[in-house]
């Protein structure tokens, strides 16, 4: 057996209703859905499956160097080429030797790398495995999908033993092409909107995957919750039949209604709230145009540590929904800005990403970043490395208004709007000091920084450069507040 020892799942706190849709539009497509979560103009699924990534270890009570097997899941990735791993366990501080997997290419993406993540502990059970999924959708502005794709992420940690056991899972695929597919140098999903040809893939290859299980062969099939793949609001109920449950355990794992249709992630997520929900048996059945899908069942015997982040917290006009999206922007400014080099930028990746310091071993000050001499007693030594801990507390801070950002900032601050400009005092991990830091707020209005407030770090994009995403830590007001 393997097991999900511990979860985290995030959801980006903006929410556009359908009611703004149907103000803009005339009309709302996305059946079943009053309102979808949106990523902020700094966030993708990077760094939303960091934020749940870091609330499963911290519910594990682990750091990322426990993890031996990371697996990283979108259907729509930030880079359509590039290993995001190395950038994910990087931000996670895990072992530049541990095995790591990315998967796309399907809205099951999420429980392939789930399953590739529990055939990985059942080889040997001393693995420890994190399995990410992050997803973000994004079709034709006045298209069902895009009405219905909103944003959102969870985490597992696997191991061999543990309170939620996977016990069971199959597959089954049938060719239903043109169901949903996103074509090569395309930045929007769409499908054909045949509707009953639609339902029939849907509903026809989950009936198969869930008539695999052996569990449903003894007549064991007897879900408290059901996480079915939710491309809007209604089709999970109508595959209610062909997944053996009734709308009650749907219901009871759904997050559709409120979150959206979150693709990779849709499974990952409603499995999460189900278990953060505390029930005892679990059916998931995932599907991935093509057509397949994959049904699982878990039993959960204990409490499962979990964290999640799924409650939204800024409505959105439409308007401010296309912003975000960066479909009604300002261009940037002639000039270009401060320029960085690739390799630079990777050089300073220890400090952007796990806010690494030096202390000088003279005099003992803390500098941030450790480079140059020390500004305490000038002393050239090489530095040794500690960490800031990454809560602080904010010693002052401006607003940034249209047309004060710096150029390379200016493309994300159309987007967003006005950001916060601070400078933290920082704690020093394992210590009694503080180091100063200058750094960009996220997550708040600006008006939410406050000179003597605390603040905790995330990982948000910074800016693009060469074609070339920079990430970094900004701050926020704590996320438990």
């Amino acid at each position: 057996m393997v097991a999900i020892t511990a979860v985290g799942a995030y959801a980006p706190r903006f929410r556009i209703t359908a009611e703004e849709f149907a103000d803009a539009w005339g009309h709302f497509q996305a059946s079943g859905i009053s309102e979808k979560a949106v990523p902020a103009a700094d966030e993708d699924a990077l760094t939303m499956g960091y934020e749940a990534a870091t609330r499963a270890l911290e519910s594990a009570d682990l750091t990322g160097e426990a993890i031996d097997w990371l697996g990283f899941a979108s259907s729509r990735p930030p880079l359509a080429e590039e290993d995001l791993t190395a950038r994910l366990g990087a931000m996670l501080a895990v072992s530049e030797a541990a095995t790591r997997h990315v998967f796309t290419g399907s809205t099951r993406a999420g429980t392939r790398a789930l399953w590739a993540g529990i055939d990985a502990v059942a080889a040997d059970e001393t693995t420890t495995g994190l399995v990410v999924a992050a997803d973000a959708p994004v079709g034709e502005p006045d298209s069902e999908l895009d009405h219905a794709a909103g944003a959102g992420s969870a985490a597992f940690v696997l191991e061999s033993s543990g309170p939620a056991e996977i016990v069971d899972r199959a597959e089954y695929s049938r060719p239903y092409p043109g169901t949903r597919f996103r074509n090569t140098g395309e930045e929007e999903t769409q499908g054909l909107g045949v509707t009953q040809y639609d339902r029939q893939a849907f509903t026809e290859t989950i009936a198969g995957a869930v008539a695999a299980l052996e569990s449903n062969s003894n007549d064991d099939l007897e879900p408290a919750a059901a996480a079915i793949q939710a491309p809007n609001g209604k089709l999970p109920y109508r595959a209610a039949g062909a997944a053996g449950v009734g709308t009650d355990e749907i219901q009871a794992a759904a997050t559709v209604h409120d979150l959206g249709d979150l693709g990779a992630a849709s499974v990952p997520v409603s499995l999460a709230s189900a278990l953060a929900e505390g029930h005892e048996s679990i059916l998931g059945v995932s599907f991935g145009s093509g057509a397949g899908a994959g049904a699982f069942l878990l039993t959960v015997d204990g409490e499962v540590p979990t964290e999640t982040a799924l409650e939204g917290g800024d409505s959105l006009s439409y308007a401010e929904y296309l912003r975000q999206r960066g479909v009604v922007t300002s261009d940037p400014p002639a000039g270009g800005g401060a320029y960085v080099s690739v390799p630079s930028w990777r050089r300073s990746i220890p400090q952007r990403y796990r806010l690494e310091a030096g202390r000088c071993p003279e005099c003992g000050a803390v500098t941030f970043p450790p480079e140059g001499a020390c500004a305490s007693c000038g002393s050239l030594d090489e530095y040794d490395f500690t960490e800031l801990s990454g809560d602080g507390v904010v010693e002052a801070v401006t607003t940034i208004s249209q047309g004060g950002a710096p150029p390379e900032f200016a493309t994300q601050q159309s987007q967003s709007g006005d950001y916060a400009a601070a400078i933290v005092a920082f704690d020093v991990a394992n210590g009694e000091e503080t180091v100063s830091v200058p750094v960009m707020g996220t997550d708040a209005a600006p008006s939410a920084f406050v000179v003597g407030d605390r603040v905790e770090t995330t990982i948000r994009r910074i800016y693009t450069q060469e074609g070339v995403t920079r990430y970094g830590f900004k701050i926020r007001p704590p996320h438990d507040d």
